[in-house]
Order: C-alpha cells, then structure tokens, then sequence
C-alpha cells in the first residue's frame, strides 16, 4: 500500500526551455526538455507507468517506439504506447502522428535515409485541451511552442528516423522494423464518466482521464492498482497544502482523501487498466470508504523539496 508525492527528474533536451513556468521554477540557464515523475523512494520498485512534462521550443525528433513483441525480442521488457494531453499551445503549434500515405519498408528506408522523411508524417494543429494517442509502431513528432502532460509504458526505447540536423543518431534498421508506415490509427473520442470525470483515452496499458473538482469539496481517490494524479489547474487554500500546479501524486493499493481548495482542482487521473474504473474517484461518502486513508488539501505550494537530475 503506497501514497507519495512523486519526485521529479530533470532531463535535458536541445529542444527544451529555459522557462518551464507555472509547471516549476527551476531555472538553471538549461534547455529542459522533460520532467519525469517518479517513485518518491528510490529502492521502491518501478511503476509500469511513466509520467512525464515536455516543453518545446523546437521540434522534437521524427521517431517511433517499438511495441512489446519487438522490444522482448532484442532484451527489452516491453514497448512504449503513449498518449499526449496538451496543456500548453502556441499559435501555430502542432505535432505529427502517422505518415500522410502507406509506404513500403524499402520506401521508408529510402525516405529515412535522403531526409524526405521530414515531408511524408501526418502534421496536425493542436490546442489546449487536446488528447493524442500514439500506440507503439506509430511514426510521429513534437513541434515547437508546446507543454505536454505524457503518459506512456515504461520505456525510454526511441528509434529516430530524422533529427533536424542535430548530428544524434538515426536508427534506420530498428525503425523500419517497428513502423507501421501508413496513417495513425483514429484518435479516441473523450466520454464524458460523470460531471467530473472524462475519459480521454484507454489502451490495453493505461486509461488516462481529465478531473475537474469542484471548489471546497471532498474526494475519494481508491486505488486498486497503480494510479497518478497531476495537478494543472487549481488555488491554494489558507491552510497548509500538499500538491501545486505541476505536482503529482503517486498511489498503488492504497486511499486518499482529497480535500479540494477553494479554486477547484483540475488534474489528469491516469492508471494502469484497459477501461475506465467508475469507482477510482467517487465524491467522498457516495461510494464504499474503507476505514482510514489520509486525508489530502490540494492546492497550490512552493514544496522546499530537491529535484534529482539526470541529463538524458
């Protein structure tokens, strides 16, 4: 049974920002590209979900992830499926998912290796608010001018097929090996679970829910499994708080009680199941409490806590 309050890697990125403002205020005179959320306890074992925040000043690197089938043949335990909700949008701003026709591995070999590659994915605009899945085998990209909440597999594994010239390495045999080169898959329709909770996306590893809690009401958070709660939106109360805009929350087999502050509370819920769980997030005292469970404030703080960093 676990509650934490994650911690927060910091990595490096040459698309990344300098200023990663209302989500932390590290500044370093680094280009931050990512914060990890992670286990609080570092000898704690692993969770199979990976929460992430992305910043873009440039774009990220055309890429694709394998799925679990390829990953376990080269050694790996499992592939990477992830989903972007977009908290953050210049004008302009966009990402890429699929390719804008279907090729032949020996035409995106060939398309990977003279760069017009580059030409080839599927570009779209994006807003505030918006949801991307992206399953393993998809071929897609990152634009500039955006902050991204991702949830993903635990996996780290990227194959590049280009790189805007940054001189890292491509990976053109893996790459075509795991492609599917055609269009992504069509992007799921968010439904709406109750007047707080909406479904955003759920895939055989992780459903991914937006919350939006009302002002000075009280929550029930029961996790069966392994839950995150991120906090984006949301004000302080007077008394002391524990989370912040940028903050996350860590539950596995455990209950909490939110106490949500006088502004509200807007979140991403994400958790490891293939379907929504109506009874995850009930207002306390309409579902089953079990006895004990601490009982949380939400809102914003300044937490006087390390951020461990590792440059990727």
């Amino acid at each position: 049974m676990t509650i934490e309050h994650a911690a927060i890697r910091v990595v490096d990125k040459p698309w990344g920002s300098r200023d990663l403002r209302p989500w932390s205020k590290l500044q370093d005179g680094a280009a931050i590209g990512e914060l990890w959320f992670e286990r609080s306890d570092p000898d704690a074992s692993p969770s199979a979900l990976l929460l992430k925040l992305l910043f873009t000043t440039a774009p990220l690197s055309i890429q694709v992830h394998p799925d679990d089938s390829f990953a376990r043949s080269v050694g790996l335990d499992h592939g990477k499926t992830e989903a972007w909700y977009v908290l953050s949008a210049e004008p302009g701003a966009k990402v890429a998912a699929g390719l804008a026709g279907r090729l032949t591995p020996p035409q995106l070999r060939a398309s990977i290796e003279d760069g017009s590659i580059e030409d080839l994915v599927q570009w779209r605009g994006v807003l505030k608010g918006d949801l991307v899945s992206i399953p393993a085998g998809t071929i897609h990209a990152i634009g500039a001018g955006l902050v991204l909440a991702e949830i993903q597999q635990r996996s780290d594994t990227t194959y590049r097929l280009f790189d805007y010239g940054r001189h890292r390495q491509l990976h053109v045999d893996s790459a075509v090996a795991v492609s599917d080169a055609g269009p992504a898959a069509t992007q799921p329709i968010p439904v709406r679970l109750s007047g707080e909770r909406t479904l955003l996306v759920a895939n055989p590893y992780f459903a991914l829910e937006r919350v939006d809690l009302p002002p000075a009401t009280a929550w029930e958070l029961d996790a069966s499994g392994e839950a995150w709660l991120l906090a984006f939106e949301g004000g302080a109360p007077t008394g002391t708080t524990t989370m912040r805009i940028g903050e996350a929350l860590f539950l596995e087999e455990d209950r909490v009680v939110l106490e949500v502050g006088p502004q509200g509370l807007s979140g991403l819920l994400a958790y490891a199941a293939p379907h929504a769980k109506p009874s995850l997030l009930l207002r306390a005292g309409d579902g089953i409490s079990r006895v004990g469970g601490p009982s949380l404030p939400l809102g914003i703080h300044d937490p006087a806590s390390a951020m461990p960093r590792g440059v990727l």
